[in-house]
């Protein structure tokens, strides 16, 4: 349904190394890195993009899906260590599915991030 997403974020350069460290363990990389943007995905494929803006709010919800609950794990530890904030542990959330574990961070601009596994 989606081919890439964009969130706008005050300080660059500290949102790349956040997204550096909690997209690792879910097989992504930066793709592309300019001045104006940064983008994440598979290698050379990047569908997570991040824009500078200094009056940047974001409040999104941006959920990765992950390909065992070990990465979902080294999701949210890489994410605590990089500067985010715990928004949830890892763990399974029987109100979504009896499936669905997943861990919660927020980014340095107050963004969402979920890492998802369904097996």
């Amino acid at each position: 349904m989606f081919d890439h997403i964009g969130l706008r974020v005050k300080d660059l350069q500290r949102s790349i190394r956040f997204y550096q460290a909690v997209l690792a363990p879910l097989g992504c990389v930066l793709c592309h890195q300019d001045a104006a943007s940064a983008g994440f995905g598979p290698k050379g494929q990047p569908a997570l993009w991040l824009y500078p803006a200094s009056d940047a709010r974001s409040t999104g919800h941006v959920a990765f899906r992950a390909s065992e609950r070990g990465a979902v794990d080294r999701f949210h530890a890489a994410g605590v260590a990089a500067g985010g904030n715990d928004h949830g542990a890892p763990g399974i959330r029987a109100d979504y599915a009896d499936n669905y574990y997943a861990a919660f961070v927020l980014d340095p601009d107050g963004n969402n991030v979920e890492a998802v596994c369904f097996t």
